[in-house]
């Protein structure tokens, strides 16, 4: 008897065409996402990195009342304020001497991390006084201070508030300059805790327009230096109306 063996042979299905792009169109979204992650994380990454500074150097000009503040981006202190338009107050910084803003070459720098206190810090606003800080030395600050013999440097003389003048733990630094009203300064007593720039002046400039600027007491003894540097850079970076 001859045997007849049969085998079954299945169909194969094979995939329809809907199944497939659905498949596509998963692994696309995949890597969609995880280039977007990618980008993100760089971002994000170089957002923490620059801790609030930019380098971007693009010219921003800023109104304060009839005065037009040109300067680059890298050189405000706050990415809010890194626009045209209007303001009520500028806050600006600077490496010294170079008075150059913020670098990736001096992030040590503007981070307070290389040991050497350097960063000036300048603010722009409209004035609220009739006299600027050397203006006010004989008709306000002559009567709230005593000379002292403590030692100051590059021809500065010491002079300590009275206990009701209402500047606790400062003191005043002024210099004599013919022909001109002195040069003045106030800077925290040194043991009145940490503070990045101690010693602030201010200056008349523009039209109505005070520019006050702090900075390390260890610049104390470049004082006249300084001074001449930060009124010729904020002559160079401001437009004054009328």
């Amino acid at each position: 008897m001859q045997r007849n063996d049969t085998i079954d042979i299945q169909p194969v299905r094979l995939l329809d065409t809907n199944f497939m792009w659905r498949v596509f169109f998963v692994f696309a979204a995949l890597a969609a996402i995880s280039v977007a992650i990618s980008v993100s994380g760089r971002i994000v990454g170089r957002s923490i990195a620059m801790a609030g500074h930019t380098d971007d150097k693009t010219m921003a000009q800023i109104v304060i009342g009839n005065n037009v503040i040109e300067t680059p981006k890298n050189t405000i202190r706050f990415a809010d304020a890194r626009r045209n338009g209007i303001a009520q107050k500028l806050d600006l910084y600077f490496r010294w001497p170079d008075l150059a803003g913020y670098s990736d070459a001096a992030r040590g720098d503007f981070n307070h991390a290389n040991g050497k206190p350097n960063i000036l810090f300048v603010s722009f606003s409209q004035r609220m006084t009739s006299r600027d800080m050397s203006g006010r030395f004989a008709p306000i600050y002559s009567s709230l201070t005593a000379a002292t013999d403590e030692p100051a440097p590059a021809g500065l003389k010491t002079r300590v508030f009275t206990e009701r003048s209402g500047y606790e733990n400062e003191t005043l630094y002024v210099a004599e300059r013919p022909g001109r009203d002195p040069y003045v300064v106030r800077c925290l007593a040194a043991d009145s805790g940490v503070s990045l720039a101690p010693c602030e002046r201010d200056i008349q400039i523009g039209d109505d327009l005070t520019m006050s600027y702090r900075f390390p007491r260890e610049l104390l003894a470049e004082w006249s230096a300084l001074d001449a540097a930060m009124i010729k850079k904020a002559r160079s970076i401001l437009r004054t109306g009328g």
